[in-house]
């Protein structure tokens, strides 16, 4: 079954002054304030759509690697997952690198950096991302 999550944006003023909130409605889990300079400078407690994109792509991929690791006959203790998503002003999103760490008991080096990077390709955030460079270091805890 197909589902659809809406979010909304509400942005008063020009690019580099202007600010504006962004409201996660399915869930109904916050409003969060978004500005230019979190978006190219620090973050000083406002977000940026890069952070959005980055949050979305470790959930992602975490799913999508604990099930092809349940599929192989494994299951994860612990998958951990942080997405670096860069934003070049002018250019665009140009990246998305990923960094796994998990702890999945009877699993060989091999198997585990297999699964990973099929994991990688076939996460629907990274297919959604298809255009910019996804990359990924993947290490087994013990």
């Amino acid at each position: 079954m197909a589902a659809t999550r809406t979010a909304h944006t509400v942005w008063n003023g020009d690019l580099m002054t202007g600010a504006g909130n962004t409201t996660l409605d399915s869930s109904g889990l916050g409003t969060y304030e978004v500005t230019w300079k979190a978006r190219t400078e620090a973050s000083e407690g406002k977000t940026s759509p890069e952070e959005l994109i980055a949050a979305a792509h470790s959930a992602c991929f975490s799913m999508a690697f604990s099930h092809a690791l349940a599929q192989a006959g494994h299951t994860p203790e612990e998958v951990h997952t942080k997405a670096d998503v860069t934003f070049q002003p002018g250019t665009g999103i140009t990246g998305s690198h990923l960094t796994l760490n998990a702890k999945v008991p009877g699993i060989t080096e091999d198997e585990f950096q297999k699964i990973a990077a099929e994991a990688k390709v076939g996460c629907p955030v990274s297919g959604a991302l298809a255009s910019i460079d996804i990359t990924l270091d993947a290490t087994l805890a013990s």
